[in-house]
């Protein structure tokens, strides 16, 4: 572990147990560096103006203000993967990969629920080339999250509108243009749905229970991936 990393973590670790305090010898013994090094990294983090004091006596140690420091950043499970589709748009930038080690750190300390839901969602984002530039209606956003059926209008190519009640199982992206893929109960099959073609959009309060097949997508399998998080 490095010294920032140490600085960070040294602070989580009195914000943990505060107001109880913690002992040198037992953040040297936690961080396995010296007591001399532990102390100086708690007079650079008071010089930094972390709100650190000691505590004298066989029981004392050093103890953070947990009012007036920040716990973590947790995300959502939805913050999660907008972020690591706004990441895929970065493929091939300078700081690609140092973006997607940050989302891998955020990732790897969010409640183990919240993870857990985060992948199943990231499992239901598929993308083809480079990220898509159109944006997806809140609403889809919404029902493909909470799994909920929708009552859509769309507009084919031609323009032609037509109402239909769809099941969401996934979105499906390309370099230009998102996809809601759901069941479409009007075609009794599974369809792709251009989001920029939805003319509107009602959630309705029926569940969806079905879950989307690889066979599903009729996409050559070197074409097409599911989003990942790691």
């Amino acid at each position: 572990m490095n010294r920032t990393d140490r600085l960070y973590a040294l602070v989580e670790e009195l914000r943990a147990v505060s107001p109880r305090p913690r002992s040198a010898r037992w953040l040297a013994g936690r961080f396995e560096v010296s007591t001399r090094t532990i102390e100086r990294d708690i007079t650079a983090l008071q010089g930094a103006g972390v709100p650190i004091w000691a505590e004298p006596g066989r029981t004392g140690g050093y103890v953070v203000d947990r009012a007036r420091t920040l716990p973590p950043v947790n995300l959502t499970p939805n913050e999660a993967v907008a972020m690591a589709v706004a990441l895929h748009r970065l493929d091939g930038a300078p700081f690609a990969p140092a973006a997607a080690a940050a989302l891998r750190k955020l990732v790897a300390v969010m409640p183990p629920a919240d993870a857990a839901e985060a992948h199943r969602l990231a499992g239901r984002v598929h993308l083809m080339g480079g990220g898509p530039a159109t944006p997806v209606p809140a609403a889809v956003a919404d029902a493909v999250a909470a799994r909920r059926v929708l009552r859509l209008r769309y507009a084919d190519r031609d323009g032609a509108a037509s109402a239909r009640d769809v099941e969401p199982l996934a979105y499906l992206g390309n370099r230009t243009h998102w996809y809601l893929v759901a069941w479409c109960r009007l075609r009794d099959g599974v369809r792709c749905f251009r989001t920029d073609r939805i003319v509107s959009v009602r959630p309705l309060a029926e569940p969806v229970t079905r879950e989307l097949r690889p066979d599903d997508l009729d996409i050559p399998a070197g074409r097409v991936r599911p989003l990942s998080l790691v």
